[in-house]
């Protein structure tokens, strides 16, 4: 299976999992835990969640090209 399917293939489960962390069922059993540290805890979990989601978007993206090697061009 070539990189780009496979990225593709990544990115729909992150989208599907996005979905799925953000959706009303789940938001509303966090929405009543009350504060942690003083900070709701649903905003400690939509930050994180969000955080995590974008770092997971950034390592599939990135690591698509890890087997190729760039070299900085010579100023020879």
């Amino acid at each position: 299976m070539s990189n780009k399917v496979l990225a593709a293939q990544r990115l729909a489960a992150l989208f599907i999992a996005g979905w799925l962390l953000f959706n009303y069922p789940l938001l509303a059993l966090l929405g009543g835990l009350g504060t942690v540290a003083g900070m709701p805890a649903l905003f400690l979990y939509l930050f994180g969640a969000w955080a995590a989601l974008i770092v997971l978007v950034a390592l599939t993206l990135e690591g698509r090209d890890s087997g190729k090697r760039r070299v900085p061009p010579t100023g020879d």
